[in-house]
């Protein structure tokens, strides 16, 4: 079975999000054990994130940044959609509260909205969202 890194790698739509990955030196820790839920912005949402976007994000300058965006994306269990709960909180990987929105089937992580879902690997689970919004502090109306 692939690792959530392979599942990552195999769609051309989280490329940004593989380049990302590779950039803030997290590709690693994604090949380790787990168990992770990647909540992974398409490549749009990259080339539209704030208050850097598409290759600025990758440059050394702004490592940091993308380290925690990146931190942001990465649950440290297992959650398949069926999964999530209305008003449920996720922890991520270090340590920032995620706020779930359930409303008629459709999925939010503080705002961003579940495109692809349930990619699971033999170390994780992969979604993909619509948007960078999980890097909020609070969940986006």
């Amino acid at each position: 079975m692939s690792t959530v890194i392979q599942i990552l790698n195999a769609d051309v739509n989280l490329k940004s999000m593989v380049r990302a990955i590779k950039a803030a030196g997290l590709e690693e820790t994604l090949n380790g054990e787990g168990p992770f839920t990647i909540l992974a912005p398409v490549n749009l949402a990259f080339s539209q994130a704030k208050p850097y976007a598409g290759e600025e994000l990758l440059t050394p300058s702004r490592h940091e940044f993308l380290t925690d965006l990146l931190n942001c994306c990465i649950v440290t269990e297992k959650k398949l959609s069926r999964n999530f709960l209305n008003g449920q909180k996720l922890k991520t990987i270090h340590g920032r509260e995620l706020q779930v929105t359930v409303k008629d089937g459709e999925i939010r992580i503080n705002g961003a909205r579940i495109l692809g879902r349930d990619r699971q690997g033999s170390n994780g689970v992969v979604h993909s969202t619509d948007s960078i919004g999980v890097m909020a502090e609070t969940p986006a109306s």
